[in-house]
């Protein structure tokens, strides 16, 4: 009697795992690689003085790469903040410490797509429903503001000088609005929306997003063949308000974007978000 229990038993496990693996396909049944994650045991901020906090933690860069990211900041900018927020662990990985859920259903037959957030100043990359990266940006600021909607990256460059000053110098920089001269880039971070419609970011998550999106093709200088990654920007940012994640020291998922949001936010896009995809296989295809 106890081998058969047994036996059922490991059937049952068998069976759990099986179905955990299926899950993580996408449409057309492929599978889809999901990384390791590193949870932290509990998450729950409190306010610390910018000062004090470092003087006990400015040689942990584990510590501090979470910290400059939970202030949507950068080092330079983060030790003259006079006080942060801060988790009481900071064993996970940075993913937990920021809005976008680890996994969309929804995005399972979008190969690539990034998605800015202008209400809590953070940015997510998906494949084909799995969380890839994710980071704090600074968007445009009340007078400049990041347009909204949905956009397709178009030509990059390494580094490059901004169209409203010769003097500031842009690494990784991708367009995603040639027009507007729209796009993603380094530069410092203050912690709070302070660029000329452009998307800051650290000089990290700028060179993976530059590295991971798909430039356009073009057919000559004045039409574009097949476009590149599509990119949604969404929400509205309250300038008069104080900034949104300080709520996290009393309400650690205030800014929590559940996947019914990241749905919303797609769906109006998304018959054209797959046609610019198929286009794009297809042209790929061709090339073979």
């Amino acid at each position: 009697m106890k081998k058969i229990v047994l036996l059922l038993n490991i059937s049952i496990v068998m069976l759990l795992v099986s179905c955990k693996q299926q899950d993580k396909t996408d449409v057309t049944g492929e599978p889809v690689k999901v990384k390791e994650r590193h949870q932290p045991k509990k998450l729950c901020y409190r306010l610390e003085n910018t000062k004090e906090w470092l003087s006990k933690n400015n040689t942990d860069s584990t510590q501090l790469h979470i910290a400059y990211a939970v202030n949507r900041t950068d080092g330079a900018n983060f030790k003259n903040m006079g006080s942060v927020v801060i988790p009481d662990d900071m064993s996970g990985d940075i993913e937990f410490y920021l809005p976008f859920p680890l996994e969309v259903s929804s995005l399972k037959e979008i190969n690539k797509i990034i998605f800015f957030s202008y209400p809590t100043q953070t940015f997510a990359a998906y494949e084909k429903g799995q969380l890839v990266y994710t980071g704090p940006t600074n968007m445009g600021r009340k007078k400049d503001l990041t347009p909204t909607g949905l956009f397709y990256t178009n030509w990059k460059a390494e580094q490059t000088t901004s169209t409203f000053d010769d003097e500031w110098d842009l690494r990784w920089n991708f367009n995603i609005e040639n027009k507007l001269g729209v796009g993603w880039h380094q530069y410092t971070l203050p912690g709070y929306p302070a660029s000329h419609s452009c998307l800051r970011l650290q000089e990290k998550d700028a060179r993976n997003l530059y590295d991971w999106a798909d430039q356009w093709e073009l057919a000559d200088e004045e039409n574009v063949k097949v476009k590149g990654t599509p990119v949604i920007v969404f929400g509205a940012y309250n300038f008069s308000a104080p900034k949104p994640w300080l709520q996290l020291a009393t309400n650690p998922k205030a800014l929590d974007i559940s996947e019914n949001e990241i749905e919303k936010v797609t769906l109006p896009f998304l018959s054209s978000i797959l046609k610019e995809q198929k286009n794009r296989q297809s042209f790929q295809d061709s090339k073979k």
